[in-house]
């Protein structure tokens, strides 16, 4: 840090911070806008950004009902990788991570992207059959993959629970080494501030009511703030993906679930890579804060709340306490939950949505944060062209009714 920086640093903390210039303009809507773009989080913002970087379109409006980042963007546990098992998750998901890895450049915004590496653990010799047939499937796809023995992981994640009377006992796991975590509010102000410095405008608590429908095609939504008409209209809004579907009357195969995280205590440094342990459901990786960012499956009840309930507390407690036992007296600083939107294939939607004029960004589960960049660089282009990417394509919700599924939650072996 330079001597003037700190100078800055000192100077605002001395007069209350009142010097600082925005990061983003607040500016009142226009009436007309060439694109539209529902859901002001991380895939709506990069959306917005990719844009107005590469296709030129900067008469373009980012809309959130709340906060920029509120909704899941702000609530998960923060993972990037591409472990993916199919050749279409794989280019899609690896695109987002080599695009994560010159964010911080891109947007001359720091991500906080530390590629720490993940490990996903097998616990029985046919694991280790199924593990072995992941790496090759991964790199066959162009993705990094190693197939770790016992040892191999006690040497990388030391803290975890190696005993022979374990209940799952380790055999070994796959790793890969490229993955790691990000700072998800980072990310959705680097998108913001970079989208805004391109002319997009960028309106906070604007909610939108309806679409506005004409001749069968949607030219604009009813919000807030007064009617605002677009060109194109995009819907990036995650687990209310579907309430977006009822104002335009069309079907989506998503059902939205809560899904929960938790945030230790600080500690001194112990894990210095992410570990999912799948037999028990759980997943851990440690901030640079010092906390544990603790995470699990779904809790399978359909709902729009923003709150944990103890049965799926317990499930993943009792899943970390058991990779690390290390842990069990560990107190938690908070817990949270974001509403995720989630396919029968655990794969997202990306296209047309069926009423003209409006397009889909959604269906990501689980995996929403990591995929942030590559969503937003694909939505941009069938937004900007009317036609799909190469990457993309795949993911046309047309595969509900030919049968071509992508189902990355049976074949890879680990939550989406």
């Amino acid at each position: 840090m330079t001597r003037y920086s700190v100078f800055n640093l000192l100077r605002e903390g001395l007069r209350g911070h009142t010097g600082w210039g925005k990061a983003w303009r607040s500016p009142a809507p226009k009436p007309v806008y060439d694109a539209v773009i529902i859901g002001g989080g991380g895939h709506g913002l990069a959306t917005a950004y990719y844009l107005a970087k590469n296709h030129g379109l900067t008469n373009v409006a980012v809309l959130e009902k709340g906060w920029l980042g509120g909704g899941n963007t702000g609530r998960n546990t923060t993972v990037i990788r591409s472990n993916y098992f199919y050749p279409e998750s794989a280019a899609l998901y690896d695109l987002s991570v080599r695009l994560y890895e010159n964010l911080s450049r891109d947007l001359n915004y720091n991500v906080m992207f530390s590629q720490r590496g993940m490990i996903v653990t097998a616990h029985s010799e046919p694991e280790m059959e199924m593990a072995a047939r992941q790496v090759n499937a991964m790199r066959l796809n162009g993705v990094d993959a190693e197939l770790l023995d016992r040892d191999q992981v006690r040497k990388r994640a030391p803290l975890l629970n190696f005993r022979a009377d374990m209940r799952a006992p380790i055999h070994g796991g796959v790793l890969q080494p490229r993955a790691g975590t990000g700072r998800h509010d980072a990310v959705a102000w680097g998108y913001a501030r970079a989208a805004d410095a391109l002319g997009v405008d960028i309106i906070q608590n604007c909610e939108v009511q309806d679409l506005i429908v004409e001749a069968g095609r949607c030219v604009g939504v009813h919000t807030s703030q007064g009617d605002i008409r677009a060109g194109v209209v995009g819907a990036t809004v995650a687990g209310h993906s579907s309430v977006i579907a009822k104002m335009g009357r069309y079907e989506l195969p998503i059902t939205s679930y809560a899904l929960q995280a938790f945030v230790s205590e600080p500690l001194k440094p112990v894990l210095d890579t992410v570990v999912l342990c799948p037999p028990f459901g759980t997943y851990v990786s440690q901030s640079d804060k010092g906390g544990l960012v603790i995470g699990g499956g779904l809790d399978r009840i359909p709902s729009y709340g923003q709150r944990g309930n103890l049965p799926v507390q317990e499930a993943v407690l009792a899943g970390l306490v058991e990779m690390m036992p290390a842990l069990a007296s560990v107190k938690l600083l908070r817990h949270w939950a974001g509403i995720v939107d989630v396919t029968p294939d655990s794969s997202p939607i990306l296209g047309p949505s069926g009423l003209d004029g409006l397009f889909l960004n959604c269906g990501w589960g689980t995996g929403g944060f990591k995929a942030i960049p590559a969503g937003g660089y694909l939505f941009a282009h069938i937004l900007a062209t009317g036609t799909h990417h190469e990457i993309s394509r795949p993911f046309d919700r047309s595969r509900f009714v030919t049968g071509h599924l992508i189902d990355e939650g049976a074949a890879s072996g680990i939550a989406h």
